[in-house]
């Protein structure tokens, strides 16, 4: 029998943080408390080299039962499509009409956060609506 393993989902971005906040509103996750000894990770941060300040945060589904998510700092920007993106489950078990309206209201709400709405995946035979988003760092992700 194989063992299941867990995964963590890491982010390439210019400012880790304000991706993570993104994030944490879109899912609904947390920031973990700051490491023992720090009353917060303002001040967990100040404590880093300067080159290192900022250089990563992350996020927790308060639950426990989804991957965490790490923002790390490159250097590079965001050059073509990327080659993995998240579907946003806003509307399972939901179809026509009150699909997209459950889409178009998310959409609305991340809109307000800093995404960019991309476009409308409109019904066909084989699937259901979906819209394709950007978050604030124009990584692509879909309201599915």
């Amino acid at each position: 029998m194989s063992t299941i393993r867990q995964v963590q989902v890491t982010f390439d971005c210019a400012e880790p943080e304000r991706a993570a906040r993104f994030w944490c509103e879109v899912l609904g996750y947390v920031v973990p408390s700051p490491p023992e000894g720090f009353a917060s990770w303002e001040e967990f941060d100040r404590s880093l080299p300067s080159g290192d300040q900022g250089a990563w945060f992350a996020c927790v589904d308060p639950s426990g039962v989804g991957p965490r998510l790490f923002f790390q700092r490159v250097p590079e920007g965001k050059v073509v499509k990327n080659r993995l993106h998240l579907d946003v489950r806003v509307a399972t078990g939901l179809v026509g009409e009150e699909r997209l309206a459950t889409l178009e209201a998310e959409c609305a709400r991340l809109v307000a956060l800093g995404a960019v709405r991309v476009r409308l995946l409109p019904a066909d035979e084989d699937n259901e609506s979906c819209i394709v988003m950007q978050d604030v760092e124009g990584n692509e992700f879909c309201l599915d």
